[in-house]
């Protein structure tokens, strides 16, 4: 992975822990998703009419790939809406990116990549220390005990969520190999933001609007530049990369979801959780130089 490639995940995953924790902040979180949608086009828009790239329209197998990534990025946030209504940030954030696990995976069977052993011992140790993040003290309960934890429903929805943005990266992936990363990313937000849209229309979200406009309309202001960022810079290092890498580096965002967690949420047993996201930086530089 090239310097340049790596410097745009980590960004990207900075971002990515940033307007994460806005949304755990805000009170309904599908609107405050949509909200943040929607102030993203505005700074979108302006970057893409001054951008030195030539524009084409996508063809037909880049439109598939935006459908794809929208549908599957659209439920990765419905799911994480949910799952943040009850969970600790430092607990949801890590298991809602457990794509990696699944996403090196598909890159060998459907894209064909070549991961070499320093880079697949990197990525084990970022799976295993997501894992650790759940346990409160070393021993052998506690390593049983994110399993037990099914029962609960934001887990349930932080795993799933995680299983489906998998699914996403190899569409984007594929996409932005034949497409210009910053128009594609366009697109995809709005493809993203249309399908929000439609689900928001239901009448119980109606009154919820402006509600959490009322409430989080300086949240909704930061959030939008933030996931600009985010997709953008991402994309950018993943048109650069190996997605089987590019995944798993991004998951330096646990290092700052749980120090935010810690730090200003006033999280619990934050010492295990600071451990287990070290492991995950130290799996990251392994996957750097693989």
């Amino acid at each position: 992975m090239s310097n340049l490639a790596f410097a745009l995940i980590i960004f990207s995953a900075v971002m990515h822990a940033t307007w994460n924790t806005l949304v755990k902040r805000s009170h309904h979180k599908t609107v405050f998703i949509w909200w943040m949608f929607i102030c993203s086009m505005f700074p979108f828009t302006a970057i893409i009419t001054v951008i030195d790239e030539p524009f084409h329209w996508p063809g037909s197998h880049t439109l598939t790939m935006i459908a794809i990534g929208s549908v599957s990025f659209v439920l990765y946030h419905l799911l994480n809406g949910r799952a943040y209504r009850d969970g600790d940030l430092s607990i949801i954030y890590p298991l809602s990116q457990t794509s990696m696990v699944y996403v090196p995976i598909w890159g060998v069977l459907l894209l064909g990549e070549r991961l070499s052993l320093t880079g697949v011992s990197g990525i084990m140790l970022v799976i295993f220390g997501t894992f650790c993040v759940q346990m409160r003290e070393v021993s052998l309960a506690e390593i049983a005990r994110p399993f037990r934890d099914l029962q609960s429903t934001s887990v349930r929805a932080a795993l799933l969520a995680g299983f489906i943005y998998s699914i996403g990266s190899i569409a984007e992936k594929t996409g932005v190999r034949d497409y210009p990363p910053v128009f594609f990313t366009y697109f995809l937000v709005i493809a993203m933001l249309i399908l929000m849209s439609i689900n928001l229309c239901r009448p119980k979200y109606r009154e919820l609007i402006a509600e959490e406009w009322r409430a989080n309309w300086r949240l909704i202001l930061w959030s939008g530049p933030t996931v600009m960022l985010s997709f953008l810079t991402f994309r950018y290092g993943l048109n650069m990369a190996r997605v089987g890498y590019a995944v798993p580096v991004r998951q330096v965002s646990i290092m700052v979801g749980v120090l935010i967690g810690i730090f200003f949420l006033k999280e619990s047993f934050g010492r295990m959780r600071l451990v287990s996201a070290t492991l995950i930086v130290a799996g990251a530089a392994l996957i750097r130089f693989g």
